[in-house]
């Protein structure tokens, strides 16, 4: 039986060296093609077709931005994401339809060429943040219009990423709190409330709501689950629980994890904060799939 200290463990280097199985089961949940970009994610998207989108951050790992049709260069995904995977040891990347389909089997890969574990490049405790993300955090200083979508701006280095931007700069926050600092300058602008309700506003205001919507929909694998989508609304922190009940559940039932184990994580997983500093940032569907 599986008893980790803090739930946390899961995303730990050097717990994943000693036990990869726990990761891999969430992997399984996480990997990409499992849930469909939001509106937010096609409205990066349209700023993108519009020559617009200088560059988007992000701390999501699920791909639904490339999913969505943002190309990889226009993204710093600042903890890594799921897009790419190599050995921990040797650095030799892994071929991504072989992961795929070990990560689907609920399996563990091992490198071909020195039998190390394989991790994908998603940015564990312990582990440094990309250098792409440290080559290009100073971008906001350039931009004409910063836009902060799905985010509680609570991790550094990621959350000093708006003030980079230069006094008189347009800062628009969209997003269910206000967060790191946003409202403080004349120039900014709050749309507090659901993301994706927000990112319409936003659309409609300069005309571009029928383009998001048809963008958006191209995204959508069953045109007849857009009505239910619509239908049954729920708010951050509802979707943000359910999704942790859902993995929780999956990972006992995956790799056996102990009574004691599930009640120390279902109390920690009652603390907001606690699911946003070791957790929320690897569900990003919670928050509408979106920053």
């Amino acid at each position: 039986m599986l008893d980790l200290e803090e739930p946390e463990d899961v995303f730990d280097i050097g717990f994943f060296r000693q036990n990869p199985k726990p990761f891999y089961a969430l992997a399984r949940e996480l990997y990409p093609g499992r849930y469909r970009p939001t509106v937010a994610h096609a409205f990066i998207k349209l700023l993108h077709e519009k020559g617009l989108l200088l560059k988007h951050f992000t701390q999501n790992i699920d791909c639904l931005e490339r999913q969505a049709g943002v190309p990889g260069d226009k993204i710093i995904e600042a903890h890594g994401s799921f897009a790419t995977q190599r050995c921990i040891d040797c650095k030799v990347p892994y071929p991504d339809d072989e992961m795929h389909e070990i990560v689907e089997k609920g399996e563990v890969p091992l490198c071909k060429e020195c039998g190390g574990l394989v991790k994908p490049d998603i940015v564990f405790f312990g582990e440094a943040l990309p250098e792409s993300f440290f080559q290009n955090r100073f971008l906001p200083e350039e931009a004409d219009l910063c836009i902060v979508m799905g985010t509680s701006l609570s991790v550094q280095p990621f959350a000093s990423l708006p003030q980079m931007c230069k006094q008189g700069t347009p800062r628009v926050l969209i997003n269910m709190d206000r967060v790191g600092g946003l409202g403080s300058r004349p120039d900014d602008v709050l749309l507090l409330g659901d993301i994706d309700a927000g990112v319409r506003k936003f659309a409609k205001a300069m005309g571009w709501d029928e383009e998001l919507e048809a963008l958006w929909e191209e995204t959508n694998p069953d045109p007849k689950s857009r009505e239910a989508e619509d239908a049954s609304p729920q708010t951050r922190d509802e979707r943000l629980q359910d999704e942790v009940d859902r993995l929780t559940e999956e990972i006992e039932r995956t790799v056996g994890i102990s009574n004691a184990y599930e009640k120390r994580v279902r109390e920690k997983l009652e603390s907001k904060d606690t699911v946003e500093s070791g957790l929320a940032h690897v569900f990003p569907h919670l928050a509408r799939k979106s920053r």
